[in-house]
């Protein structure tokens, strides 16, 4: 048996001082593509992350929490305490990455700024998330992904016409796309740190990740005067595009971006396409009478089970697809082919599933060792083996609250 491939990121070490979604996601990333990450928690029940979303029979780890600090090693440290950024600073001249999410100007104050770690370790790379970044105005609000959708320009466009704006999906997305963007700076500042020996910082601001990914509106609004708004389940630029009823109680998405598209379409509904196709095989006239075309879609969608009215999509290459709910999603052919869902045993807990490792790699692809780590359960590995400090040092840093 061939030997198993080391994967992209193994040798890199990570101390992760951040809490919730963005930084620590950033973090998952890199410890699924085999870097090894320390979580460093407060001793006083550490990331609140661990009590947030659905509970488990674990006190200190919800559902969340086992699923987004996968592949972590969590030992506790009062940053705070002398002896706790004295511990701090001995672990980073050991390790490659910080990544932190505290309010600008707190590592500063606590004597752990870019200053003294990169004195400890001049080739470390620190991530900072932050709701605004490092500068400006904002700099010292909270910041939150539900904030930042808002501030970013997301909200604006999210929803109907008119009514109240929504996050979509209520999701943190702003957190996972921050993330994303950390993981990606941090890739690129290694790449640096082996070239030059030279560590550096990387800023990400919440709101920018946010604005970051809205296609046209600025260079529309610069050029143009365009201020977009809601367009509810479609958009302005293609018709029909949008969100589709189903004779059984569901939607459909269909999106018709080209002329073709929609001829496709219109060949799929027989009858009821025929005269669609002569009226409006341009799209523009068929954003001239958006309301009337996508009524006649709706129409003909309604009148069949979603099931039936896919294969008739497949059929004529019309890009279709069904508006899922994670039941859907568990019963899904696609995501089960794909292994997007990744089933762990935990022996207090049983089977737990969690979202696959992404991207995947063809020869070094990223995987789930194991799932959220419980308060402090490396203290021993790390404090003991790592900087080697005897038992009875390990258990005096425990009496004086520091771990």
């Amino acid at each position: 048996m061939a030997a198993k491939t080391s994967l992209p990121l193994s040798g890199v070490r990570v101390l992760d001082v951040s809490t919730f979604i963005a930084a620590p996601y950033a973090t998952s990333i890199m410890g699924e593509f085999g870097a090894e990450v320390i979580k460093i928690e407060r001793p006083d029940g550490g990331d609140p992350f661990r009590y947030f979303g659905t509970p488990t029979a674990r006190p200190d780890s919800t559902l969340a929490w086992l699923s987004e600090s996968r592949n972590k090693k969590s030992v506790t440290l009062d940053l705070r305490h002398a002896d706790g950024r004295a511990l701090f600073l001995r672990l980073a001249e050991k390790s490659d990455v910080v990544a932190e999410n505290f309010r600008p100007g707190t590592l500063e104050r606590w004597r752990l700024g870019p200053v003294e770690l990169m004195a400890a370790n001049p080739r470390l790379v620190l991530l900072r998330v932050t709701g605004y970044g490092q500068t400006g105005p904002y700099k010292d609000r909270p910041g939150f992904a539900r904030v930042a959708h808002a501030v970013g320009g997301l909200t604006h466009l999210s929803g109907l016409k008119g009514e109240t704006p929504v996050t979509p999906g209520s999701t943190s997305l702003g957190d996972y796309i921050a993330g994303l963007h950390g993981a990606i700076g941090v890739l690129l500042a290694l790449r640096h740190a082996e070239a030059t020996g030279t560590g550096q910082v990387i800023d990400v601001g919440l709101y920018e990740s946010i604005f970051r990914v809205l296609d046209e509106i600025a260079p529309a609004y610069a050029m143009k005067g365009i201020v977009r708004e809601p367009e509810g389940t479609g958009t302005l630029n293609a018709c029909p595009h949008g969100h589709f009823p189903t004779g059984d109680g569901k939607w459909l998405a269909i999106a018709c971006t080209t002329d073709k598209m929609f001829a496709r379409l219109c060949q799929a509904m027989g009858d009821d396409g025929a005269d669609l196709a002569a009226r409006y095989g341009e799209q523009r006239r068929r954003l001239a009478a958006r309301d009337a075309v996508n009524a006649r879609v709706a129409a003909w969608s309604g009148a069949m089970p979603r099931d039936a009215l896919m294969e008739i999509c497949l059929a004529h290459e019309v890009p279709a697809g069904p508006i899922n709910t994670i039941a859907d999603i568990f019963a899904d052919p696609q995501f089960e082919a794909r292994g997007d869902l990744v089933r762990m045993m935990l022996p207090d807990l049983g089977e737990v599933v969690v979202p696959a490792v992404l991207p995947k790699l063809s020869a070094t692809p990223g995987e789930i060792r194991a799932l959220g780590p419980r308060l402090g359960e490396h203290n021993g590995e790390i404090y003991g083996k790592l900087l080697g400090l005897a038992a009875g040092e390990i258990a005096n840093l425990k009496k004086t609250k520091v771990i």
